[in-house]
């Protein structure tokens, strides 16, 4: 394919993106589609087909179903838990489907009218996101040597499937009533897999056959009690959010490599270990959910569980500048766009969660120590909150996770907490 056509074909496939998502596909004609891209009418067949054949291409340009495999396979070593794969890919997939809503409504409301051709090529595309996450699912289930009731295969199928199915619903209907949110339906849906998808109990055999961690100053990773209730033989226990906090000497080696990085890169880290966000939640800010001033500097988290979120000056007992001047705000005014969101990529378009993901990446891979995954520094972030005094209730409206799922934050806390106390008493005469 000619550079021209190429060009030509790209024009068009985002001129009708825009459309689809604006007016959706059935209120969109072939005509406008061209006009848009400023080519000939004749020009869309010749490439397309028909408008069906452009909508495929459309979806497959978006990556709801291509560059997935490789993806996948860039976040499986991400990853700790077999909970924490399905979670960090429930989240990504939903992130992308909710992108592109008038699109969705469209694919699902215009199905009946796809040739055989262009429903052969739509199932081919789900064929194929089911196999990639697949092979996701089976490098997890090997590297934990666990053992499913069903293949992965199937279990990537049903997984896709139940995503597929709540995100129509929660796109084309008002009322429904099913969850408060996509991250509680995800919570209700992982748990559905923890208890069914297993062999009788091994999950919990798993956990009482781990070692007890080591002190240190290094990666640490504590699992709270198992609960009596989760003692059943014949069901497995739903594994709690797994704490690895990380130590001060390499959350500032992080934002050392994050500085030189660039200053994107350095803001991202700076409020990943000074608020404490979870990465969907970062995408979705805009410049105008920053407050700051003198006296404060507040984020307004709009995504999942909305709340005004502080970001801090001293991270790990290191201060990093001041309300008014900090990483965040020196990567602001060196923006000369006018885009609404807080964080853009090269193409100055929002980032996603996979180029932030790779962001974190970039900058943790020439560290010497195992590069940590970017949920850790969350975890560091409220750790290190209820260390300097900060009670689980407070920590729960900041977080956005409740008491309960704090638990093992609290945990974690008071056994650095203690450890710091005898290190302390050791040292008086």
């Amino acid at each position: 394919m000619s550079r021209t056509s190429s060009t030509t074909r790209a024009r068009l496939i985002q001129a009708a993106l825009e459309l689809f998502t604006v007016q959706g596909v059935t209120e969109t004609t072939t005509r406008q589609i061209a006009e848009l891209a400023q080519v000939n009418e004749v020009t869309l067949f010749r490439h397309f087909g028909n408008k069906q054949g452009l909508l495929l291409a459309v979806i497959e340009d978006s990556g709801v179903f291509t560059r997935l495999g490789e993806s996948l396979r860039a976040q499986v070593d991400q990853t700790t838990t077999f909970e924490q794969a399905l979670i960090n890919y429930g989240r990504d997939r939903l992130q992308v489907l909710t992108q592109m809503p008038e699109l969705l409504r469209s694919v699902v409301g215009e199905s009946g009218k796809y040739t055989v051709e262009h429903r052969q090529a739509l199932g081919e595309g789900v064929t194929q996101a089911n196999l990639d996450f697949a092979d996701y699912l089976t490098t997890v289930i090997q590297r934990d040597r666990l053992h499913l009731r069903l293949s992965a295969e199937k279990l990537a199928s049903l997984v896709n499937g139940m995503l597929f199915g709540y995100l129509v619903i929660e796109l084309t209907s008002e009322f429904h009533r099913l969850w408060q949110n996509q991250e509680e339906f995800l919570q209700s849906l992982i748990e559905l897999i923890l208890h069914g998808a297993f062999a009788d109990g091994e999950l919990q055999r798993r956990k009482e056959a781990e070692e007890e961690p080591e002190n240190g100053d290094t990666v640490e990773t504590v699992r709270p009690p198992i609960p009596n209730s989760s003692l059943n033989s014949t069901s497995p226990a739903i594994s709690s959010e797994t704490v690895a906090d990380l130590p001060a000497s390499l959350v500032h080696a992080i934002l050392q490599q994050a500085k030189k990085s660039g200053l994107r890169d350095y803001a991202l880290a700076y409020i990943l270990f000074g608020a404490g966000l979870r990465v969907e939640e970062i995408i979705a800010l805009e410049r105008s959910h920053q407050i700051s001033d003198a006296h404060r500097h507040l984020l307004q988290v709009t995504q999942g569980n909305v709340r005004q979120v502080p970001v801090n000056q001293w991270i790990m007992g290191k201060r990093y500048g001041s309300y008014t001047r900090n990483p965040l705000n020196q990567w602001l005014k060196s923006r000369k766009d006018d885009r609404s969101p807080l964080f853009v990529n090269e193409a100055l378009e929002r980032m996603s969660v996979p180029e932030l993901r790779a962001a974190w990446r970039n900058f943790t891979a020439e560290l010497e120590t195992p590069s940590p995954s970017i949920e850790q520094a969350r975890q560091t972030w409220c750790v290190e909150l209820l260390m300097r005094g900060m009670n689980v209730e407070d920590l729960s409206i900041l977080s956005g996770l409740d008491v309960q799922q704090l638990e093992p934050y609290v945990r974690r806390a008071r056994e650095k907490t203690a450890l710091e106390r005898a290190i302390r008493l050791d040292q008086k005469p």
